[in-house]
């Protein structure tokens, strides 16, 4: 199996399992109950779009799962960015997964332009 694809398998399930461990550290508002489930929610769905796309029955298909999980990916900024700027959590409790969530958009974004890019010349 290749290497890379491994890799950002387990990287997407090891950003879910970051994002989980953000729950206990809310407060127990209402308001960060709710946007801690929307938060876990899209999140973990990240990876789970992946193994998708990885599994994808064609180029195009492939494609669009990644794009599914760049949408989560910018879903799941949304959340985190709520959650600071509410003063909900501290930034350096939420900094590292802030920084995944960013740099997995960027992987996703590229993953999907390469993509195009080599259907079209295809």
């Amino acid at each position: 199996m290749d290497k890379a694809p491994r890799d950002l398998r387990d990287r997407t399930k090891r950003f879910a399992l970051q994002i989980i461990r953000v729950l206990p550290i809310l407060p127990k508002t209402m308001e960060a109950r709710v946007i801690g489930k929307q938060l876990v929610r899209s999140g973990t769905s990240v990876g789970a779009n992946y193994r998708e796309a990885f599994r994808g029955r064609s180029r195009a298909e492939f494609i669009a799962k990644c794009g599914d999980c760049l949408r989560e990916l910018e879903e799941t900024g949304y959340w985190l960015e709520l959650l600071l700027e509410a003063n909900a959590v501290s930034g350096d409790k939420l900094s590292v997964v802030y920084r995944e969530c960013n740099e997995l958009t960027a992987i996703f974004v590229t993953i999907i332009k390469s993509s195009r890019n080599s259907e079209l010349s295809s």
